[in-house]
């Protein structure tokens, strides 16, 4: 993945846990998001998850509920999850590149990235994953190659620096639009299943 330096007026290195990250973040101002949306969208599920997954921002049922993949995109992936037997809240902690909504739910601007990713770099560090599944092409742009297409690297195992296993595949939004892409995805998360069951037995 992509270094992250934390500036001098934003150093989260210094965080430790991820309750008084949550409680910085909620009161986060630090890109123009902040100003258009309900709340900051921090992220869910199990900090001590060895599987943690990925996407791009929050929509307006995520924003209006300040919880991440809470719309049907959301829905969909709950069921690929538990289809292959990785239920959201026991397995899985799921965050997005970026933690407020973008006007309109579009794609989240490199400057506002840019500000929000110290946040979810922080989170990786304190959750520490075996595993990261990211959800789409921002997810895969802003973390691994700015210049890298969810078309050519989903499906192909990539490692960070730090030993942690990285699956790109489709977000689920992009199932909905075009549910050809349905089987990729699931051929996709399988090996994740795999993967997964694998860091557990070590």
């Amino acid at each position: 993945m992509n270094k992250v330096p934390y500036s001098e007026d934003h150093d989260l290195s210094v965080i430790k846990s991820l309750d008084e990250l949550k409680e910085m973040a909620l009161a986060c101002s630090r890109c123009g998001l902040r100003a258009e949306c309900s709340g900051v969208v921090f992220g869910e599920g199990n900090p001590c998850a060895r599987l943690m997954l990925i996407g791009e921002g929050p929509g307006a049922e995520e924003d209006r509920l300040g919880r991440p993949f809470a719309g049907k995109a959301g829905q969909l992936l709950d069921q690929i999850l538990g289809a292959i037997g990785l239920e959201r809240f026991e397995h899985t902690y799921i965050a997005n590149v970026v933690k407020c909504r973008p006007p309109g739910n579009r794609v989240p601007r490199p400057e506002e990235a840019r500000q929000c990713l110290p946040w979810l770099y922080r989170q990786i560090e304190l959750i520490s994953p075996a595993l990261i599944v990211l959800l789409g092409g921002t997810a895969l742009q802003n973390l691994v190659d700015p210049e890298a297409r969810i078309t050519r690297a989903r499906g192909q195992w990539l490692e960070s620096k730090s030993g942690i296993k990285i699956m790109p595949t489709y977000h689920p939004a992009a199932l909905l639009r075009d549910p050809s892409k349905k089987r990729p995805v699931w051929e996709d998360f399988q090996k994740v299943r795999e993967e997964y069951m694998s860091a557990m037995n070590k």
